[in-house]
């Protein structure tokens, strides 16, 4: 979506907040609750390791989306070149597909977090769940409208980073214990994999750190410098948050006695303290509902503005509902991870081929490059954790 840059909000620290806050309560959205099973199931003991290189990566990636704000938006909004819009086109496309993954992807994590804690959690159960999750949101979408639902991203942020204080409490105040008891820390091993398995299941999770090129598109309420401040300080907020959380919920982990599944979380936290349970379903319900809002919202939006209008935004709101219904009786929730990653990896590389497409430095189109051939990979390769 391409809108008008917005005047003033250079240089406040209240506006860089707000602004902060869209791409942070995108990348928390999910990856808290799944990335510990996921890369614990890949790497084992690695994972902060992998975690780091994980964001590393988006990191180059959110490198990308920041110069495209600062160079390729003031390109097309004048004259651009057929390549640049071409691609540019493109990107919004293969954005509302990954977006309709990733509704898919927020409810059925909410659904698995919400049955686990009921001890419901069977494939069909979740599936069912999360139809009629969708439903509701279509339904007040196509009726009502979803601004009002959208208004609970602060909340759900708030809620979601208060939660992750506390696991990282928890877990810290566990590992303390086990470090000081006599048969010291337990920990766990990693299925055998090999390197082919282990770079494709990896590459899977790009999923949990993507929500920083939200600001792309806040050009109507924010200066490109204020979003630019923002992506790069969502990224750096998120990563020494993700970083710390996986270390202190490694000596956890073999308390699942090598069965890595959605909702694992919930069982790390009960080892940790049965205390933590419940926040933990609360906040996951809350944090995935309001995700799965937030992207419905930008789907349709997207859809309106590359039909040119055609498409109205209730019609557009059925369509990226049903896609998402289709999706979920067809995979599972890790399958859905991986495949969002790949379709949030394809969104990237065409960003990367604006970027290109605009860039006039040597260097920076050989970066830029680089990049493109890691998500071309993820694209191609991404597998969800066996």
């Amino acid at each position: 979506m391409h809108r008008k840059p917005a005047l003033g909000h250079r240089g406040k620290p209240r506006a860089l907040i707000r602004a902060t806050a869209t791409p942070l309560a995108s990348i928390f959205g999910s990856g808290f609750l799944v990335m510990v099973p996921i890369l614990a199931g890949a790497v084992g003991v690695y994972a902060p390791l992998a975690m780091a290189l994980v964001c590393g990566l988006a990191f180059c990636v959110g490198s990308v989306i920041r110069f495209n704000i600062r160079r390729a938006e003031p390109a097309l909004a004048k004259s651009p070149r057929e390549s640049t819009l071409a691609f540019e086109r493109s990107s919004d496309l293969a954005l509302v597909l990954a977006y309709v993954i990733s509704v898919c992807l927020y409810l059925h994590i909410l659904s698995a977090f919400v049955l686990g804690s009921l001890h419901r959690d069977t494939g069909f159960n979740e599936d069912l769940l999360t139809t009629a999750v969708i439903v509701f949101i279509v339904a007040i979408g196509v009726t009502r409208g979803l601004a009002s639902l959208a208004a609970l991203e602060g909340l759900a942020l708030l809620v979601t980073l208060v939660i992750i204080v506390l696991l990282i409490g928890g877990f810290a105040l566990y590992d303390l214990h086990a470090w000081q008891a006599p048969a010291g820390i337990t920990l766990f091993k990693a299925k055998p994999h090999s390197l082919w398995e282990i770079l494709t299941i990896v590459a899977g999770t790009l999923i949990v750190v993507q929500g920083f090129e939200t600001t792309r598109y806040l050009g109507d309420r924010f200066h490109a410098d204020t979003r630019i401040r923002a992506s790069r300080w969502s990224q750096f907020i998120s990563t020494g948050v993700y970083l710390i959380f996986i270390a202190v919920a490694l000596p956890l982990v073999h308390t699942l006695n090598g069965k890595y599944d959605d909702n694992s979380l919930i069982h790390l936290a009960a080892a940790a303290s049965p205390f933590l349970v419940a926040p933990l379903v609360i906040a996951a319900a809350m944090s995935q509902f309001s995700a799965a809002v937030a992207d419905t919202l930008a789907a349709t939006g997207n859809l309106e503005e590359v039909t040119h209008h055609q498409l109205k935004l209730r019609f557009a709101t059925v369509l990226v509902g049903a896609g998402a219904i289709a999706l979920t009786w067809t995979a599972d929730t890790l399958e859905i991870v991986a495949l969002a990653s790949r379709a949030f990896a394809f969104y990237y590389l065409l960003q990367c081929l604006v970027a290109i497409s605009v860039c006039e430095s040597p260097g920076q189109r050989g970066f830029f490059c680089l990049v493109a051939a890691a998500l071309a990979f993820i694209t191609a390769f991404a597998v969800p954790v066996s």
